[in-house]
């Protein structure tokens, strides 16, 4: 692909100083709306509406939590005042009522105040839970490191298979009862979660492991796939293509394959490449392929602009709403792709997606981003109801800034030290 073809030979936008200031800018937006969410201490944070106001009826949910304490802390890093603090309360929910006193592990949400819901404990949830802990740990907050201990005792214990390499998906309240179920996005969001674990504790291990997933779920099943992204499988590790053919657009588990989580999946493979004394050579191949399928299986893909939420298994577009956190994670692959390459298709596409961003998604009157647009990139809430967080939105206006590294705490904490400035 000749990139003089796909944008102009100017320099990236990532190196230009007015960017960058716009990116911190626009993080600053989404840190001022996520206060909101916050609105008392050791509560945990609450599911935001379209206005940014706490919906009391989608009670304090653990991946909310987890992820929201994960960005305040990182914001904390990069010296914003009034961060440390906002991450603390998310600490202390994950240190009280979201955890498990009697069996261990956290609850995946709290519906009531001092109701614990009994559902299942996911490799989801508690991946974020390791992601949050450990990026509080590398922003040196009072309690972090017991609570990563834990977080990591965990995941250890309950959800990795260390004979088959990757993660569990979930168990009842009282780890009696594994589910007949693998999922990709679960494992996805532990290969983020071991990388910033290794990179708070010091043990490469974690890295080892991130690794071995993205053997499996990479190099071994998608490359099979022509580079498609299987998102469900058998508890054994076979793939289920027509699981949720029923229910094609549910919010975690959708039918198809997801181009968000393929771009999402090329981003990590070169945080894991970054990290690694000795990387293999797959890793940064594989995120080339990744990104190429993604991009031509799901922008523009109905004819209007946008990513589609999902196609099927022969790339014809499924649920068409756009979803936020599919354009956030286009971002963030784009510019890790450029850095890593130089290639200036990378450039295009970053700039193409942020003018996408400005036009349809950054939602400058009620504050955040449009969670779902429909097909006409119209604010929608067919799969998503308001705004529930901000992990994925802030993450694109800080990644693109840092250089690859296996976790953005740990990449940041190395600028400050006098590596490559943040």
């Amino acid at each position: 692909m000749n990139a003089s073809h796909h944008g102009s030979r100017d320099p990236s936008w990532v190196a230009l100083a007015a960017h960058r200031a716009w990116l911190d800018a626009e993080g600053g937006r989404l840190l001022r709306f996520g206060t909101a969410a916050a609105p008392a201490a050791g509560a945990g944070f609450a599911w935001l509406d379209a206005s940014g106001t706490p919906d009391p009826a989608s009670g304090v949910q653990l991946w909310i939590t987890a992820r929201m304490a994960h960005v305040y802390a990182l914001a904390h890093l990069r010296g914003r005042p009034g961060a440390g603090p906002l991450a603390d309360r998310g600490l202390a929910a994950l240190d009280g009522p979201l955890r498990d006193a009697e069996h261990g592990g956290w609850y995946p949400a709290i519906p009531e105040p001092g109701k614990p819901s009994d559902g299942r404990k996911t490799a989801y949830g508690h991946a974020f839970v390791l992601l949050a802990a450990a990026s509080l740990t590398v922003a040196g907050r009072a309690g972090a490191k017991a609570l990563l201990a834990d977080a990591c005792d965990v995941m250890e214990s309950r959800f990795w298979d260390d004979r088959r390499g990757w993660v569990r998906e979930s168990w009842d309240r009282a780890w009696q009862e594994p589910e007949a179920y693998l999922g990709a996005n679960a494992n996805m969001h532990a290969v983020e979660a071991f990388l910033a674990a290794a990179d708070a504790t010091g043990d490469g291990v974690w890295r080892d492991r991130a690794l071995r997933i993205a053997e499996f779920f990479v190099d071994h099943v998608a490359r099979s796939q022509w580079w498609r992204v299987p998102e469900h499988f058998s508890a054994d590790g076979h793939i289920v293509p027509e699981y949720h053919d029923t229910n094609r657009a549910d919010p975690f588990r959708p039918y198809g394959t997801t181009p968000g989580h393929a771009l999402e999946w090329a981003r990590l493979l070169l945080n894991l490449e970054a990290a690694l004394p000795d990387p293999p050579n797959w890793l940064a191949e594989a995120a080339r392929w990744l990104f190429v399928v993604a991009v031509g299986a799901g922008w523009d893909a109905d004819g209007q602009p946008g990513f589609v939420y999902t196609v099927d298994h022969d790339d014809r577009p499924v649920v068409h709403a756009r979803m936020h956190w599919v354009i956030a994670e286009a971002i963030c692959s784009a510019a890790a792709l450029h850095r890593r390459t130089g290639d200036l298709v990378y450039e295009h596409w970053y700039r193409t997606w942020w003018d996408y961003c400005a036009q349809y998604v950054i939602d400058e009157h009620d504050g955040s981003w449009h969670h779902e647009l429909d097909a006409d990139n119209r604010p929608a809430s067919t799969v998503w109801a308001g705004k529930p967080d901000i992990y994925h939105a802030y993450q694109a206006t800080l990644l693109p800034q840092l250089p690859l590294a296996g976790s953005a705490a740990g990449a940041v904490r190395d600028a400050a030290s006098g590596g490559e400035a943040a």
